[in-house]
């Protein structure tokens, strides 16, 4: 320093702050030099982390970074620096027709997603790629960013759906079986906003307010039906079945039906087995089993459900000529085959049963054991054959006399059993003196020229005033019976 010339105390202070300032520019930008580099740290973690591949490329189609889960999707040379590689030259991109994906992102400046396949040996693959351009202030693109993920389950998935979907077109149109697939959604919908409003109890609300039950049948569209189904309904197509479909005539069973058929769409459960009748286009009545299943995957919104019927119309007239005839025969058992009454089977049948009954239920029941007096003089004097037609007119007598549950039976030759229930012994009594007057005013054989007059002799009991149990009760009138046919016949006794 010159002594000769005076010392600046201001330009000293200047330099000191100058160089103060210059420190403390160095400092931060070290700072961040060091933040810059700890955030490509975490982009490079993260990126390498990322269950996605992730590759960024120049505007001249070369290649300036890359995670390792993109490294390990497609098969990049091993001898080769990646950043030299072009994906405009690269094989697998451009065999796969992804390349044109990246050449539109460039040419159009937008974000694009596109899956393409790739093959990797024998093995192909499902690639999913977003393409998005970096894009400069002046609008330039300067580069692409692609994110890639592995859809290959996903396409085989879908593959597997469709092969299903169109297995399930042709089983559906080909099956013997009519089908019908409707969509329930809607109505689902409907019934869980009627839920939520306050409805608690949906068949309470359908059965008071009927005309909502109709909307929500209209809620339930009929997505298509197979020929199976055309034929049910005895139509050439859908046009047809719209317009000539009906359930039944009987809008009370509509409307019962249709309340079930909600009912099990609200609670879920579509897949009971229901029997209804149909009219068919042409009229023609016809009794279907009907069952409904949703299709896979459409089980929560009931999008998809498959009708499927079977007309049971022989089947259920079979079955109803069956149980007549079965009836029929069961009926036959139990009669007498001369006077129609019902004969002594049925008798101790209904005794067993009337056992249970009563002492449940404590009720009386009154037997009354009859006869005809001198009936084998009768036989002797007109012949068996016509002996037999005046048991036969004697039966017809008493069965005149009776209204159901009371009950006659032919119990052997010309004895006769009459089980009147809650009667007592002297409306019991009161029976028996009918029977009796209605026997001795009546001329039996007049189809054969004859007028023969019959005279009868009766006993009766009371459960459970003579006896404890039908057995009992049952030898309690006969021993009646014939303690009227010693006093003289043409009697009445009541047990003791």
């Amino acid at each position: 320093m010159n002594p000769d010339y005076p010392i600046n105390d201001s330009s000293d202070n200047d330099c000191h702050e100058l160089q103060r300032r210059i420190q403390e520019l160095e400092k931060r930008c070290r700072q961040a030099e060091d933040a810059l580099q700890s955030l490509k740290e975490q982009y490079r973690i993260l990126g390498d982390s990322s269950l996605l591949g992730i590759f960024t490329i120049k505007n001249d189609g070369c290649i300036s970074g890359m995670n390792r889960k993109m490294k390990e999707l497609l098969d990049w040379p091993a001898n080769r620096d990646i950043k030299e590689l072009n994906i405009f030259q690269y094989a697998p991109l451009v065999d796969s027709g992804a390349i044109s994906a990246f050449r539109f992102c460039f040419e159009k400046n937008t974000r694009l997603t596109g899956d393409y396949p790739y093959s990797k040996g024998a093995a192909q693959f499902f690639l999913r790629y977003h393409i998005s351009p970096f894009i400069d202030k002046d609008g330039i693109t300067s580069g692409v960013i692609a994110f890639v993920e592995d859809i290959t389950e996903i396409k085989l998935a879908e593959k597997a759906t469709l092969d299903s979907e169109e297995k399930y077109r042709l089983l559906f149109e080909s099956a013997p079986v009519a089908m019908i697939e409707r969509n329930a959604s809607a109505l689902k919908q409907h019934l869980e906003q009627l839920q939520a409003d306050g409805v608690s109890d949906l068949r309470l609300y359908f059965e008071q307010y009927p005309e909502k039950l109709i909307d929500c049948m209209n809620l339930i569209k009929t997505v298509k039906c197979n020929n199976a189904f055309r034929n049910l309904m005895e139509a050439q197509n859908w046009e047809e079945i719209q317009i000539g479909i009906k359930m039944t005539n009987n809008p009370d069973y509509l409307l019962r039906m249709a309340l079930e058929m909600v009912l099990m769409v609200a609670d879920g459960c579509i897949s009971k087995e229901q029997e209804f009748s149909i009219a068919t286009v042409k009229g023609t009545q016809k009794t279907i089993m009907a069952k409904s299943l949703p299709l896979t995957g459409h089980e929560d919104t009931l999008s998809s459900i498959v009708l499927a019927m079977v007309d049971i119309t022989k089947r259920k007239e079979a079955q109803e000529m069956l149980l007549a005839s079965e009836q029929k025969f069961r009926e036959l058992a139990m009669r007498d085959n001369l006077t129609g009454l019902y004969n002594r089977r049925y008798l101790f049948q209904s005794m067993e049963e009337l056992d249970q009954h009563t002492k449940n239920k404590k009720l009386i029941v009154s037997v009354i054991f009859m006869d005809l007096d001198r009936f084998k003089e009768v036989v002797d004097t007109y012949g068996h054959l016509n002996g037999s037609l005046i048991i036969k007119e004697v039966g017809q007598t008493i069965q005149a006399t009776l209204n159901r549950p009371d009950f006659a039976v032919a119990y052997a030759g010309d004895e006769f059993v009459v089980v009147l229930h809650n009667c007592d012994l002297d409306q019991a009594l009161d029976k028996a003196k009918e029977i009796q007057n209605q026997i001795k005013n009546r001329l039996f054989l007049r189809d054969q020229g004859h007028k023969v007059r019959i005279r009868s002799s009766f006993g009766i009991a009371a459960f459970p005033y003579q006896a404890e149990n039908m057995t009992d009760l049952l030898a309690a009138a006969d021993k009646a019976l014939f303690a009227a046919k010693g006093a003289g016949k043409d009697t009445i006794k009541c047990a003791t």
